[in-house]
């Protein structure tokens, strides 16, 4: 991974290069931002510069020895610790499938990472072998290269097992750096975090997110442009919508709307029989894009504003349909989609999750004093 691969964030990798230059880079960096905003590629391009024997102003060489073993992530200098299962697990037993994960998408999700480790329903964690593992092996000289680099991934799963890295982070040995790669700080303990200088990365634009998928999968603009409003900057979940086979759920989730609405039964069992059978990941899809299509007509219906994110025919719909529904009742819907989605996650049965749901929009739409999340 190279700065110039890196989907957007310019102001972050200008940042990032002035440090290099002043020489005055801090031994631990927290890159933090939101689920596929490209903080690991941020972290593994600066790694990669940093290792590189023979770098210019803006970027690595990706020619010397160094830059092609960074570039597959083998350098025996760049360090991985990542999220696993086993109670006694380290990174190094799952390092074979980490880079293969690199290599195919450095947007990956952690839920993603451990599937593809076969977690199933485990929980991730780094443990306290892994910290153990960590502490020693940044004690040992370096190997090619003139630093030592640890990259953590999603350091929220260190839990209290951090308070064993305190020391080593606060006073590593020489040339060692650590980059952190977090989502949620407040799962991160105080004490890491004050040893860290944070590098906020925001989400990435509609357009960048349209231009990326492009380049990923030949799409239209009209198709990248919706892909891009429903990933919301997350260029992971971009990646996510092209590779389904169903990419464009919007037909289906007004027509599901419109059953609701007018209730009939006969209807409704025929679309719950027909979507059941589409597949976790298309019922899934729907389910976002039907968050998405609420807020905006939620955005559209409190502030009147035209901007929302919608194409021209969705944003007709939603006009014709914010005279039919108020606030609450967009509201109540949106909580039970969130429901719905949270289910759909932990395999729910998709008939019954989806006959129950198209029922209670029906009492929600008509009033009917059914509470949206009651049994």
């Amino acid at each position: 991974m190279q700065f110039a691969e890196v989907v957007g964030q310019r102001s972050v990798v200008d940042s990032l290069l002035r440090m290099v230059s002043s020489e005055r880079i801090p031994h631990a960096l927290l890159f933090l931002g939101p689920e596929g905003c490209g903080k690991l590629t941020l972290a593994l391009a600066l790694a990669r510069y940093l290792l590189c024997e023979r770098p210019s102003a803006g970027d690595c060489c990706n020619e010397c020895s160094a830059c092609l073993k960074t570039g597959k992530w083998i350098h025996p200098d760049l360090h991985f610790s990542i999220p696993t299962v086993g109670p006694k697990a380290t990174s190094e037993a799952f390092l074979t499938h980490w880079r293969q994960a690199l290599a195919e998408n450095p947007y990956q999700n952690v839920n993603q990472w451990l599937q593809r480790i076969g977690a199933e329903n485990k929980q991730g964690n780094i443990t306290k072998e892994e910290c153990v593992n960590i502490v020693r092996k940044l004690s040992l000289k370096t190997v090619e290269g003139r630093y030592k680099i640890l990259i953590m991934w999603l350091p929220e799963y260190l839990g209290k097992e951090g308070n064993r890295l305190l020391k080593l982070i606060e006073e590593p040995p020489a040339d060692t750096f650590f980059f952190l790669v977090a989502e949620r700080q407040e799962l991160i303990l105080n004490t890491i975090l004050s040893r860290c200088q944070l590098v906020h990365v925001q989400p990435l634009p509609d357009e960048l997110v349209a231009e990326a998928v492009q380049a990923y999968r030949p799409l239209s603009a009209a198709q990248a442009q919706t892909v891009a409003y429903l990933a919301d900057g997350n260029l992971n979940e971009a990646r996510n919508l092209v590779d389904q086979a169903e990419s464009d759920q919007s037909d289906r989730f007004l027509d599901w709307l419109r059953k609701c609405y007018v209730g009939k039964a006969p209807a409704l069992m025929e679309w719950v029989e027909s979507f059941a059978a589409v597949g976790r990941e298309n019922q899934k899809h729907l389910l976002r894009y039907g968050l998405h299509f609420l807020r905006e007509l939620v955005l559209l219906k409190a502030t009147g504003r035209e901007e929302v994110r919608l194409r021209p025919a969705e944003r007709e719909t939603a006009t014709r349909l914010q005279a039919l529904v108020e606030l609450d009742q967009l509201e109540r819907i949106i909580n039970l989609l969130s429901d719905c989605a949270y289910h759909v996650e932990r395999n729910a049965h998709p008939k019954v999750l989806f006959l129950d749901a198209s029922i209670r929009i029906h009492h929600i739409f008509q009033r009917s004093g059914v509470p949206a999340g009651s049994s």
